[in-house]
């Protein structure tokens, strides 16, 4: 096939553009935020180093190393600079580090995500409300359900920003409509609908795209609007005889990430605008797709995780936490060294031989003719009140940045008060609360526009005809913090006096849809 630029409605040269200042300038960025997230190992090549202390010897050393040990002073580490840490710098030191940034930003995702959200249907029609609510139900099922939208979650908190991109079999969908249409007003068998969700299951995929990988070509005037969309991914070498066939590709290309890395690797690219879906291996076109089911729109949803003014990208929950982290594990570090040096009596002897060879213990003598001789303890582990309120303080500014206190996590400490009731656990946890909400609305909106589109692509390839009122949706949501079960059902009952339909009270209370995922 041949390249067809020329066609598109962005130019090669601003798409190129764009993704070289994202590799050079976003992406180590972005790395170096996952890193202090997950805080993975890094295996070290020296497995012993030379002891310190006396008697000589061998010490046996970490064999890891930490990723949030870049951020530690060299007097800890040794040089930073080096491949492999210095171990006999290390030798002398404790390292400890204690990932707060990870059980913390844990704890947001819980809150947003950790429920099963729920799409209730805006169309005035019953039946149609069912139907829309099962399709979407479907898809967000066969896309990974509530563990896409943890995830989805996970990411826009750590690199502050995420894309989902909804991959739509043109071809396959169009046949499929192109015999019969469902008309959303009408009543359909229950046959008729098993075929629906099989299609729409088939043809349909939500896809988290990573920021890493994601690169947006944006409106000169406007920084909201997408003028084309690239998704930049290192595969592993093919077969030359491999299909090329749409759903293969699509199937190979949701699968290049797990094969990141492992050399051989050719540069797949994706480009998505308004006009249509190429794919580009090495620069060759290897498939193309001309778009006509969505109106012209990008199927990419945006979401910055906290907003930022006139910024593409959004604020990230780790940047803010990383001094604050590499403080902390710098004075856990100290007070382990202080421990170790203090924690056991040492002696000093003068003038006896053997003393060194002998071990110290009860029961033991030692015996000598000079009357100079004499033996001293030192050490001994003693308090150290400046270090234990430096970290304390350290700890409790990481609470107020990331607004989420030990509490979330389950842990009690007694200053907390009398949690006797839930609106007293609401006023410990208000801040974290409140920005579960606003993230609730940032994050929700890209469930409802993807859903949206979802039943746009149906009724436009003629599978299932609906208006575009009847594509509006809403969501909702479960309290994040756990509630009596009495309090609910009165709640519930207060509601049906009210008047409200049966069948929307059981709704909010779960016992509608499934609870694997997106209901």
């Amino acid at each position: 096939m041949s390249v067809r630029w020329e066609q598109l409605a962005v130019r090669k040269d601003e798409v190129e553009r764009a993704i070289q200042e994202h590799e050079a300038n976003v992406v180590p960025r972005l790395e170096k935020l996952w890193a202090y997230y997950r805080n993975p190992i890094r295996a070290t090549t020296r497995a012993s180093v030379p002891g310190v202390g006396l008697g000589g010897g061998l010490r046996t050393g970490r064999r890891y190393v930490q990723a949030q040990e870049s951020g530690l002073p060299s007097r800890l580490t040794g040089s930073r600079h080096a491949e492999v840490i210095d171990d006999r710098a290390r030798a002398t030191r404790e390292i400890v580090i204690e990932n707060d940034i990870g059980w913390r930003v844990q704890a947001m995702v819980d809150f947003v995500f950790g429920k099963p959200v729920l799409i209730q249907s805006m169309a005035k029609d019953q039946a149609t409300r069912k139907v829309i609510e099962k399709v979407l139900d479907h898809v967000w099922e066969r896309s990974g359900g509530i563990a896409l939208l943890q995830d989805f979650g996970t990411l826009g908190h750590v690199y502050g920003h995420v894309d989902a991109m909804l991959r739509i079999d043109d071809r396959r969908l169009m046949a499929a409509g192109a015999g019969r249409a469902m008309a959303g007003s009408a009543g359909a068998d229950a046959g008729a609908i098993e075929d629906l969700l099989a299609v729409a299951g088939a043809c349909l995929k939500v896809e988290i795209v990573e920021p890493t990988r994601g690169t947006a070509v944006l409106d000169e005037r406007d920084y909201r609007r997408l003028r084309a969309y690239a998704v930049r991914t290192l595969a592993g070498q093919a077969d030359a005889s491999r299909d090329h066939g749409f759903l293969s590709r699509i199937a190979r290309l949701m699968s290049l990430q797990a094969n990141k890395g492992t050399g051989g690797s050719n540069e797949i690219l994706e480009i998505i605008t308004p006009d249509g879906w190429d794919v580009y291996e090495e620069g060759e076109l290897v498939w193309s797709r001309e778009r006509d089911l969505i109106n012209g729109e990008l199927p990419v949803v945006h979401v910055q995780n906290i907003s930022q003014p006139f910024e593409y990208e959004g604020l990230s929950e780790v940047e803010a936490l990383m001094p604050l982290q590499d403080e902390l594990n710098t004075r856990l570090s100290d007070r382990a060294s202080r421990v170790t040096l203090q924690s056991f009596k040492m002696y000093l002897a003068k003038g006896i031989e053997g003393f060194d060879k002998v071990a110290v213990g009860p029961g033991q003598v030692w015996y000598t003719d000079n009357m100079q001789a004499s033996i001293e303890s030192f050490g001994g582990d003693g308090s150290s009140p400046s270090e234990e309120s430096h970290i304390r303080e350290v700890r409790e500014a990481m609470d107020k940045v990331s607004g989420v206190p030990p509490l979330s996590g389950g842990v009690i400490q007694g200053r907390i008060g009398n949690l006797s009731s839930a609106n007293a656990l609401r006023v410990t946890l208000m801040g974290l609360l409140a920005k579960t909400e606003r993230k609730r609305i940032a994050y929700g909106r890209a469930i409802t526009e993807l859903s949206r589109l979802m039943l746009t692509a149906l009724h436009e390839a003629g599978v299932y005809r609906t208006s575009e009122a009847d594509r509006n949706v809403k969501l909702l949501w479960t309290d994040p913090l756990p509630i009596e079960e009495r309090d609910v059902v009165a709640v519930s009952q207060a509601k049906r006096e009210l008047g409200v339909p049966a069948e929307k009270v059981l709704r909010e209370l779960g016992y509608a849809g499934t609870d694997a995922g997106v209901t």
